[in-house]
């Protein structure tokens, strides 16, 4: 059972990071640290785990139910945990779903199988989430990925998904599209049973927030939660030369963090937070490589530019 039984995924929800040991165990101790850092931020509804921010392809099954074990001990009484689902087959997501849900999590993250960079019909994304609801009673939040990409569900897929999935309460919008996020905005959070908005469109933000989302779940929490936290408690007061100011802030680490290739986008974030003195190193699991000094010294002086690292660290380098 969840610990927050009631909870409906909106709002401020980070999505944190694994780190590692040099030899690609995972360091407990470190996640533990980070976990308890990310959650003292105020404004948060939740936190999200065993996502793409927690290289959960490279983990195992065994050791997604360690990281939701180690979350829940570490701030599950303080905050709900939203729990990603990784799986290309239908069966292993519903097993993956009865883990969370045993394992305390209070909403699942549902990443769309790879073989649907294939083609997918409307039946095959709705089989795919039935299995998933069934095996679970938590709130399913989908993983909405741009329509180039084959994963993406067009709109007419997504409202026959909601329909035929009760528990389907928000998407994790990646539309990549200003039109086409603004439309899934302003029809799902407009049905009789609201379906949230959650965007993770993280390098533009601000804009996205502004055309009304009632949420964001963002990688890039792991690192500036804080500042995504105000950015969202000043949209939703309408404040917006608040909101700008925070913008400036947070924009210079959009732009290192979201630069090609998008699959370091988190192996950058976590050399944020070794700059940052909050994490002992930045490993990662390959195929994901380490960094250049070049790029990380790129990081370095966005960290200053956005005040999160004195200029003697920059001049120092």
């Amino acid at each position: 059972m969840p610990r927050h039984a009631h909870y409906l995924p909106h709002g401020v929800i980070p999505a944190v990071l694994l780190p590692f040991f040099d030899d690609l165990s995972i360091d407990e101790q470190s996640f533990r640290a980070h976990l308890r850092d990310v959650a003292a931020v105020d404004g948060l509804s939740a936190v999200t785990i065993n996502a793409h921010s927690t290289e959960v392809a490279s983990c195992s099954f065994e050791e997604q139910r360690r990281v939701l074990d180690i979350a829940q001990d570490e701030i599950g009484s303080r905050l709900p945990i939203v729990n990603g689902i990784w799986a290309d087959g239908s069966l292993e997501a519903a097993r993956i779903a009865r883990m969370a849900e045993a394992g305390g999590a209070s909403a699942l993250l549902v990443f769309p199988p790879a073989p649907f960079t294939l083609g997918q019909s409307p039946a095959m994304a709705i089989e795919h989430f039935k299995r998933i609801a069934d095996a679970s009673s938590l709130p399913i939040i989908a993983f909405q990925y741009p329509l180039a990409t084959g994963q993406g569900y067009p709109r007419d897929t997504l409202l026959k998904m909601v329909e035929e999935v009760p528990t389907l309460r928000a998407i994790k919008d990646w539309a990549g599209n200003v039109p086409q996020h603004e439309m899934h905005i302003r029809e799902l959070q407009s049905l009789k049973r609201p379906v949230n908005v959650l965007t993770t469109h993280s390098a533009w933000l601000f804009s996205s927030l502004v055309l009304g989302c009632n949420g964001l779940l963002s990688g890039s929490g792991s690192v500036i939660a804080d500042l995504q936290s105000a950015l969202f408690k000043a949209v939703q007061a309408n404040d917006l030369a608040a909101a700008k100011r925070l913008n400036d802030r947070i924009y210079p680490l959009a732009k290192v963090f979201y630069a090609e290739p998008w699959a370091d986008m988190h192996n950058r974030m976590k050399e944020a937070l070794v700059l940052m003195g909050k994490l002992p190193r930045a490993v990662v699991r390959p195929p994901l490589v380490k960094l250049t000094r070049a790029e990380i010294d790129r990081i370095r002086a966005a960290l200053v530019e956005a005040g999160l690292l004195g200029a003697k660290a920059r001049d120092a380098a």
